[in-house]
């Protein structure tokens, strides 16, 4: 399991968007056959992820569509199909819904129906999670949709490194991957190194503590961040981990955690009720006989007033509840 970075002299200090598109920019010098697609990407994408992109490199390989996530996203099908390595972009993860049968029957599934003698190695970049005051069609966490889907690699970055890194990482993957980026951390700074690879599939431990585990992923992990101070001055110290890659996730990694600390709890932003943490919970309790605990969002659509808004997110104080009644 990867250790969270420890920045030099000459890292670089990026929001979480300009990471992306410095990700993207990078790959692109590499390999002509990556190219992106998607709406408004020419001028830069409605978080600035692809900002410069086709001015560098030109609307051949930063291709503005039209307004139709389906014909996107078939189109990138067809491209990865055709020997190119496509960024499909859809927006945000709610109007990806109108391309899932090319998703979910075409680049899924290619590469088993026919033998691998055909590969989708795209990307499909579609920002998740809740979008302040963007109501319940705005500000969904669909992630565990995608982690039931046979075929896809589905990833969850939380800071600028991650960003830049697992995008390239997914850049190079010769699977279709679905890149989940959180729609408010776009302008979250943070240090950035190059030279630093992280490869999907493997999770970082952001603290260490032999108190209980606990797993996240996402915008959620400031949150779970917060938390794990006011534990720490109850004399609780933690086992932070964030999971990074949704699938394949580092079992490896929670269930070493799991065994040692005995307890553990997982807390994401998605509804709880079917969420990936119960996949989580489940394998660690079959594997460690560890104590387990969940926090997720209750099963209502996200409200548009703050006041109803605020029953969908999960808070410093109900993970910190969580962990006392876990802990004693």
């Amino acid at each position: 399991m990867d250790m969270t970075h420890e920045p030099a002299a000459a890292v670089l200090q990026l929001g979480y968007a300009e990471a992306a598109v410095l990700a993207v920019q990078r790959q692109m010098e590499a390999d002509p056959r990556v190219v992106v697609l998607g709406e408004d990407v020419g001028r830069g994408g409605i978080f600035g992820q692809y900002k410069g992109l086709q001015q560098r490199f030109g609307a051949e390989r930063v291709i503005d569509t039209p307004i139709s996530e389906a014909a996107i996203m078939g189109a990138g099908v067809g491209m990865a199909l055709a020997g190119l390595r496509p960024v499909v972009e859809m927006r945000v993860v709610d109007f990806a819904l109108c391309g899932m049968d090319e998703l979910v029957n075409q680049a899924a599934k290619n590469r088993f129906m026919f033998g691998g003698q055909g590969r989708v190695p795209l990307v499909a970049r579609m920002p998740g999670g809740i979008w302040d005051a963007s109501a319940a069609q705005h500000s969904q966490s669909l992630e565990a949709w995608f982690a039931h889907l046979p075929g896809v690699v589905v990833v969850c970055p939380s800071t600028p490194q991650d960003n830049y890194s697992l995008l390239r990482a997914a850049l190079q993957c010769g699977d279709p991957v679905v890149y989940i980026e959180h729609k408010t951390l776009w302008g979250a700074r943070g240090p950035v190194d190059e030279s630093l690879p992280v490869a999907l599939g493997k999770a970082a431990r952001r603290r260490r503590g032999e108190a209980l585990t606990l797993v996240s992923w996402g915008r959620q992990m400031q949150v779970c961040e917060a938390a794990c101070d006011a534990l720490a001055a109850e004399g609780i110290e933690v086992d932070l981990i964030d999971l990074r890659t949704l699938w394949p996730w580092d079992r490896e990694a929670v269930l070493e955690s799991c065994g040692r600390t005995g307890r553990l709890l997982v807390v994401h932003e998605a509804v709880q009720a079917a969420g990936f943490g119960a996949e989580i919970a489940a394998s660690a309790a079959e594997a460690t006989g560890c104590r387990v605990a969940r926090r997720g969002a209750p099963r209502i659509p996200v409200g548009y007033a703050p006041v109803l808004e605020a029953q969908s997110r999960v808070g410093v104080e109900q993970i910190v509840g969580a962990a006392r009644a876990l802990h004693g």
